[in-house]
């Protein structure tokens, strides 16, 4: 294996916070991370986001059929060609150079990431809809939002979306002395199992807007959430929902409220609204 610090080394190149840049160099939390895909995952095609300086990617050659990185810094970008130059001539490895929110994404059958946490919500979200088994390094109090339960304070919008397209855990909790630099904060990897809901939605971004809405009001009552709300939700009549959904569940704040309820919600707002 390739020795994380010796590839900055080569590189030239040091982190650098203000680009959201930490290199993750622990050779231990490296050589776990691909075990944390689920026993029989598909893995004849990885990508990986961020690629740095080939720590990570040298680990899923060994464990990947073929794997796609994504690196939008041109310096990183280069030296990843240079390094895997071998790799790329056998097909087994192919560099994108850019800006993952903006080229266009391979299909791909898994993904194992340490993200940038200056935009992980985005990507996350980017990832989460192929409905493939996800490996991604997040900020803790990040990944503690995702996997939350209803009731708990962590629980809010990142809670129902991510949970609406996976199972999502947390595996390991990573110390910032794992990154060169170390970042301000501590690190968390999620394991994200992609699944069908087990409830119905008439359609993903009216749930969503939704979701997003009441929680910009998270302290009110589901009634006046939902009445303050309209402008975000595009509920045309909200009064008529607040009617149909029952004073139980209008009572309550979008904290307790779990995603299933939510559900039920976006297809009142189908029958009220048409």
């Amino acid at each position: 294996m390739r020795d994380p610090d010796a590839l900055i080394v080569r590189a030239g190149v040091r982190g650098d916070p203000e680009r959201d840049q930490h290199f993750l160099v622990d050779d231990r939390v490296l050589d776990r991370l691909a075990g944390y895909l689920p026993d029989g995952t598909d893995t004849s095609h990885v990508l990986e986001i961020g690629g740095g300086t080939g720590a990570l990617t040298d680990r899923l050659l060994t464990v990947a059929d073929r794997v796609t990185v994504v690196e939008r810094d041109p310096t990183l970008a280069g030296f990843l060609r240079e390094e895997f130059d071998e790799e790329i001539a056998k097909e087994r490895l192919h560099i994108i150079e850019g800006d993952t929110l903006d080229v266009d994404l391979p299909s791909f059958t898994a993904s194992v990431s340490n993200l940038p946490y200056g935009v992980s919500s985005e990507i996350a979200f980017r990832l989460l809809p192929e409905g493939r088994p996800l490996v991604l390094m997040f900020q803790k109090e990040f990944a503690e939002r995702m996997a939350a339960a209803p009731g708990t304070d962590e629980y809010g919008r990142l809670s129902v979306t991510a949970g609406h397209y996976a199972d999502i855990e947390i595996v390991e909790p990573v110390p910032k002395e794992a990154f060169s630099p170390p970042p301000a904060v501590e690190s968390a990897v999620v394991l994200a199992i992609p699944r069908a809901p087990d409830y119905e939605v008439p359609d993903d971004d009216r749930f969503m807007a939704l979701v997003r809405a009441v929680f910009t009001q998270r302290r009110k009552t589901m009634r006046n959430a939902i009445r303050n709300t309209v402008h975000i939700s595009g509920i045309e009549n909200s009064d008529a929902l607040i009617d149909a959904a029952g004073e139980e569940l209008m009572r309550k704040r979008a904290g307790n409220v779990p995603p299933s309820e939510f559900a039920r919600l976006a297809r009142l707002v189908t029958e009220v609204d048409s």
